[in-house]
């Protein structure tokens, strides 16, 4: 198995770094070109104060195999943020919550040239990760995942990383 042709040609918007829409293309000519295109990324807490996260998939054409959010992923061309990170958090968790916007970041190196929007969501629900998306997950306290992003953080998604810097600096959790 590997990342499937279909990903490669979705259909993403490709936006300025106002977040304008300015054209389309494929996931892998916006992947190839460096094109500044949306995302989403989720951090889902339980009802004791952990966050999920995951082991991305060793099919994933980028960053395979390293730690990330919750639950990420592109924005369709013609979704919302909001639309897309609902999404991404059913399909690759099994998990339908309310959303909560926190913050958004310009498109730059750290993000892989993506314009993204933070959701927080927290459930009482286990997560089913699909196996296709995540290679495995878990739940951990948000002071040992700062632990474990300080002592290695080569072994995670670099949007991650900034997004979970941000986070903590928001009085968040």
């Amino acid at each position: 198995m590997t990342e499937n042709n279909f990903q490669a040609s979705e259909i993403l918007d490709i936006v300025d770094m106002d977040d304008k829409v300015v054209g389309q293309a494929t996931r892998g000519e916006i992947h190839e070109k460096g094109l500044i295109h949306r995302a989403v990324h989720v951090f889902l807490f339980n009802p004791k104060g952990a966050i999920y996260i995951q082991r991305r998939s060793k099919w994933k054409d980028r960053y395979p195999l390293k730690l990330d959010s919750s639950a990420a992923g592109h924005v369709d061309s013609g979704e919302t943020y909001n639309e897309a990170a609902r999404r991404e958090l059913q399909e690759e968790l099994g998990i339908v919550a309310d959303l909560a916007e926190i913050l958004k970041v310009q498109a730059g190196p750290e993000t892989d040239n993506e314009s993204v929007v933070l959701f927080e969501a927290h459930s009482d629900t286990p997560p089913v990760p699909d196996p296709e998306e995540i290679c495995n997950g878990e739940f951990i306290s948000p002071g040992k995942l700062s632990e474990l992003m300080k002592n290695d953080c080569d072994d995670f998604v670099p949007a991650f990383i900034l997004l979970w810097g941000l986070y903590m600096n928001t009085g968040s959790p």
